[in-house]
């Protein structure tokens, strides 16, 4: 499944974060040269490149080193969406944990959460979900690592005493914002980002559970995660539509979008996080018909260029040359050597 990125509620948390170190969030929206208009869409989501670049954004606009650390600090369930009531009305905290792992695509796609048992303690780590992503920020990771750790302790209601935090970026100059928050220096240049107590703590009851609101908030959470690594089957829909408005047109963004009921930015956004535009998937879309109607010998080159919409045949043969590195007429001769196989 592709990543679906991360959604456009994420914001919230680094805002009221702003907000509480006495900053005007519109201000540093402005600075951060973020979309304002994205926090209208409810259904929105941005790449989780983009809440790094806020995050670190936010770290420079209120000049707080630690501002990861510390937006974990002021993490609520609520800011967590449906996720958060899910977790918030488990019976247990493994429960709790089990929901996060099942349903934290519904918040960002691109990380999640395991733990393992060793001994007396359980080890629980953090890390990102698809090869190759690189490493998370040292702002993203505290505050992932501070806001859990947070969040646990409300379930149970309890104080847990942290026996090891670790994380895998480097220590900074100042350490000293570290012991509030965990109770302890963490490990730094460690192999893994993991938190560490006692195995007792996953079966603590949680404070606030309820069984019947449990149900609501787990259907629409298994609803909305069913939409989600659906998601792909978007781009699907997007390009059937250019291939059916072909004959007559070539859609353009606009139309497409009006076509889906949706702004061309939400469209944008949306094969964004498929990782696609809509210009690739024209392109995909117009090579795909040319390479079928090549293997058509009544088709002229003119005829593929007309009814593909190009302006002229020189257009459409510069377009299938740098799509295949072969000129219309290489191609057919390609076929017709039997170089090519052709499906159908």
């Amino acid at each position: 499944m592709k990543s679906q990125g991360v959604a456009i509620s994420m914001v919230y948390p680094i805002m009221k974060t702003v907000v509480q170190k006495g900053f005007d969030s519109e201000q540093f929206l402005r600075y951060a040269s973020f979309d304002a208009s994205l926090l209208q869409d409810v259904e929105a989501r941005i790449s989780g490149e983009e809440l790094e670049r806020l995050t670190i954004a936010a770290a420079h606009y209120t000049q707080d080193t630690h501002f990861g650390l510390h937006q974990g600090q002021i993490m609520e369930f609520a800011d967590m969406g449906i996720l958060g009531y899910v977790m918030m009305h488990s019976q247990s905290v493994v429960d709790a944990l089990k929901a996060y792992q099942r349903y934290n695509v519904l918040l960002c796609s691109g990380f999640n959460l395991d733990w393992d048992v060793e001994g007396d303690d359980v080890r629980i780590s953090m890390f990102l979900q698809h090869p190759g992503q690189g490493q998370m920020s040292r702002h993203c990771i505290e505050d992932m690592a501070s806001s859990l750790f947070r969040l646990i302790g409300r379930l149970s209601n309890r104080v847990i005493p942290l026996l090891e935090v670790a994380f895998r970026h480097e220590a900074t100059a100042d350490l000293t914002p570290y012991h509030p928050v965990f109770g302890r220096i963490p490990k730094f240049a460690s192999n893994s980002n993991y938190l560490r107590f006692s195995k007792d703590v996953l079966h603590y009851p949680v404070l606030y559970s309820d069984a019947k609101l449990l149900s609501i908030f787990e259907n629409i959470a298994q609803e909305t995660r069913q939409e989600l690594t659906q998601a792909s089957r978007f781009t699907e829909q997007v390009v059937q539509w250019i291939r059916t408005c072909m004959p007559s047109y070539f859609p353009s963004l606009q139309q497409t979008a009006d076509f889906l009921q949706m702004s061309a930015r939400t469209l944008q956004h949306k094969l964004k996080e498929e990782n696609t535009t809509y210009n690739d998937l024209s392109i995909q879309v117009r090579k795909e018909l040319a390479m079928g109607y090549l293997s058509k010998w009544e088709f002229s080159v003119g005829d593929i260029a007309y009814v593909l919409h190009f302006s002229e045949p020189s257009a459409f043969q510069n377009a299938f040359k740098k799509w295949t590195g072969l000129t219309p007429g290489q191609y057919r001769a390609t076929i017709q050597s039997g170089q090519i196989r052709v499906n159908g």
